[in-house]
């Protein structure tokens, strides 16, 4: 995937996002309706794919390569 850095902090921090939530749940603390980690990887994939799909910046990277 070719993004512009904005929507690369933007994946990034939901990424770091889902990594404390499963670190929570694993020391239990907080169970979150017991989403797997790659359900949520693929979210955060979808989203990030979404985000970048509709980004003008995004866009004219993936015009130049």
């Amino acid at each position: 995937m070719c993004m512009c850095p904005k929507c690369t902090k933007v994946s990034g921090i939901l990424v770091l996002l889902l990594g404390i939530a499963l670190l929570l749940k694993d020391i239990a603390i907080w169970n979150f309706w017991g989403v797997n980690w790659y359900t949520g990887l693929i979210l955060i994939f979808g989203i990030g794919s979404l985000a970048s799909s509709t980004c003008k910046e995004c866009q004219a990277l993936k015009k130049h390569k």
